[in-house]
């Protein structure tokens, strides 16, 4: 369960490339941190990608 909380980020998905092109799948997963954020006038814990705390999207508990 890879998804992000608040902007709903999952995994995007590509191929492992060989040197001799030999392909096979693979999953791009989103760089999750779990974090303590006020959410609904809560503290909780929520998984968080590091986009969303970059941007301000979370706000941390004082």
């Amino acid at each position: 369960m890879a998804r992000c909380y608040i902007c709903g980020k999952g995994f995007q998905t590509g191929n492992n490339v060989s040197h001799a092109h030999n392909v096979s799948k693979r999953r791009f997963y989103p760089n999750l941190q779990q974090v303590r954020a006020v959410f609904n006038g809560q503290v909780k814990r929520i998984r968080v990608c590091t986009r969303c705390i970059r941007s301000g999207a979370v706000v941390k508990p004082s």
